[in-house]
């Protein structure tokens, strides 16, 4: 569901992409309004889902993950109970951040963060392969970032 929103509301959201940690003092500053409307276009922004949350950035490198890997996988069966029953199991492995059901060839697209290629091929070798299903695995490995984040790293233990 779309949600309308107007020149000050756009202005509210980019600043809390910015700087989610912003008071309603200093949102209300920046939108030229007091705090108490400014504080009821921001809860009705997340009333309305515009809004889902708020979260720290974490640097991957920091965490120790300096792979980043784009990791397409085809199953074997387009059907509901395969493709429920791949999602479900991916959700169990922490290094995956991120999955999307994708057209074209494949079915799904992955983002995984990994310590080093040891780490990931590891993770390939016993958690990728033995999803449910799958059929074949292609991974990408990130070079370079250019622009974006990637939220829920996991913190693993050393």
């Amino acid at each position: 569901m779309q949600v309308d929103i107007d020149k000050t509301d756009r202005l509210l959201v980019q600043a809390l992409q910015q700087d989610a940690r912003l008071t309603s003092g200093e949102l209300a500053q920046l939108a030229n309004l007091s705090q108490s409307p400014t504080w009821r276009r921001v809860r009705r922004l997340e009333e309305a889902g515009l809004i889902l949350g708020y979260h720290a950035a974490l640097d991957r490198r920091a965490l120790g993950y300096d792979v980043l890997a784009f990791v397409l996988v085809g199953i074997d069966r387009q059907n509901e109970s395969s493709s429920s029953a791949f999602e479900q199991a991916v959700l169990d492995i922490p290094e995956v951040v991120m999955v999307h059901g994708i057209s074209g060839p494949e079915d799904f697209m992955l983002v995984v963060v990994a310590r080093d290629l040891d780490h990931y091929s590891e993770v390939l070798q016993k958690r990728l392969h033995r999803l449910p299903s799958v059929r074949q695995v292609h991974t990408h490995f990130s070079l370079q970032d250019f622009k974006g984040q990637i939220g829920n790293l996991p913190i693993l233990p050393a």
